[in-house]
């Protein structure tokens, strides 16, 4: 084997660990969304959540209006779903961490009777734990330069006047 061979084949196992952890950012991305949900529940006593693929395919299509419009803003579709969404630079962002910014909102969280002035601070957060809620169905779109992700919640939670937990 030639030295630039030896050199080449060196160089390519120093590089695989980048590579593989570049393509695995989304690996298993549904069960990683999934997971990261539950684990602040589970810090709270709060069911988990299921995957329902119903909730994935509206998800889905409202992620991919949105990375194709390059807009941001809730559905306005008449649905009983519970909506959040998030968006960052393609390709930089964990699925943990695209959760991780929602349940951030916790530190402004007080529990108690959710008010409309709550929904703005901590809306995403208090979706994430809503008791009520038993179902997410999450997608991840990529567009021209960011990444856009819409989870969709069964039953919807941030109810003016009711307790998140």
């Amino acid at each position: 084997m030639s030295l630039g061979r030896v050199l080449f084949s060196i160089a390519l196992a120093l590089s695989a660990p980048l590579m593989v952890s570049a393509s695995d950012r989304t690996a298993n991305l549904e069960a990683r969304l999934l997971a990261a949900h539950n684990r602040e529940r589970a810090a709270l006593g709060v069911p988990p959540l299921a995957w329902d693929p119903a909730l994935a395919a509206d998800a889905a299509s409202w992620a991919g209006s949105l990375a194709r419009s390059r807009t941001f803003e809730h559905s306005q579709a008449d649905t009983d779903q519970g909506e959040n969404l998030w968006a960052g630079t393609r390709g930089a962002w964990s699925p943990e961490e695209m959760i991780g910014t929602w349940i951030a909102e916790k530190r402004g969280y007080a529990p108690g009777v959710l008010r409309d002035s709550d929904v703005d601070k901590v809306g995403h957060y208090t979706q994430v734990i809503w008791r009520d809620t038993r179902k997410v169905g999450c997608a991840l779109a990529p567009g021209r330069t960011e990444d856009v992700l819409v989870c969709r919640y069964a039953r919807a939670g941030n109810v003016i006047g009711e307790r998140a937990i």
